[in-house]
């Protein structure tokens, strides 16, 4: 017997805002899109539950996989001077048949 959900467990929570940083529009993170996948910067702390009920209380719709990846930040040089760009970490969302999200729009 699957349990109904209440008001106060629907609702969308500040941390769910946190996690999910921005989409990635790449050409790669656009390719998947036909795959039903779609790809986000997501906070570095972010485990892959939290990414899953953050994309499904955002976007209402339903997730079936979360694949995450680290990128480590690059050394660049900047007028002689070394610099390091910051690491990401990016969560590719496989949504369920039927589901869609537009990332074109806000929420």
């Amino acid at each position: 017997m699957s349990k109904v959900k209440t008001a106060a467990e629907q609702k969308l929570l500040p941390e769910h805002y946190q996690v999910i940083l921005s989409p990635v529009i790449t050409e790669k993170a656009t390719n998947n899109s036909a795959f039903n996948q779609v790809t986000f910067r997501v906070l570095d702390t972010a485990t892959k539950p939290l990414i899953k009920t953050a994309v499904e209380k955002l976007f209402n719709v339903k997730v079936t996989a979360v694949n995450t990846h680290n990128r480590k930040g690059k050394t660049k040089r900047f007028r002689g001077r070394a610099g390091q760009r910051s690491d990401e970490k990016f969560a590719i969302v496989t949504l369920a048949e039927g589901s869609k999200i537009d990332i074109t729009t806000g929420i």
